[in-house]
């Protein structure tokens, strides 16, 4: 099987790397570029673990053929913050403790970022449903949705 050379822009640094037809995205960022906050945990698109941001849209990356993303623009959860600070929804996780053993923490900051780029003044119940792809086994959600809802009203002020 022949290597596929592609060229993918993480966090606004460009990257050539050599991948395999069969070589899923999560596994090029993890273990080749060594952005390790990006999870995994079921390698089956359930857990939301492994989500990133891919131009613009929420992304599980477990499930996806690094080779399809050629030129894209990838944001992990090391991208979010922005010269040493912290974007605002890292900032609302803390403040509300919705970071317990923080193992399904970067894949909600993700999909919370990208549905907030897309959505920035949404329901409670919008949020909710942006983030039925994400599992979390110790916090029982509600702070997740506190911290999403929070910097949502303070974008709207």
């Amino acid at each position: 099987m022949a290597n596929i050379d592609i060229t993918l822009n993480v966090n606004g640094k460009d990257h050539r790397v050599a991948v395999r037809s069969t070589e899923m995205l999560l596994e090029v960022l993890r273990d080749r570029l060594g952005y390790v906050g990006t999870n995994k945990v079921c390698a089956q698109g359930i857990c939301g673990a492994c989500t990133v941001i891919v131009d613009g849209k929420s992304t599980t990356s477990c499930l996806a053929l690094a080779a399809q993303f050629d030129g894209a623009r990838i944001i992990t959860v090391e991208g979010l913050e922005h010269d040493g600070k912290l974007d605002p929804l890292q900032e609302a996780f803390m403040k509300h403790g919705a970071v317990q053993c923080g193992y399904c923490t970067p894949g909600f900051l993700m999909s919370a970022r990208a549905f907030l780029n897309d959505n920035p003044h949404p329901t409670r119940t919008e949020i909710i449903d942006a983030l039925r792809g994400n599992i979390c086994r110790c916090t029982g959600y509600k702070k997740i949705i506190d911290a999403v809802e929070d910097v949502a009203a303070r974008s709207a002020r």
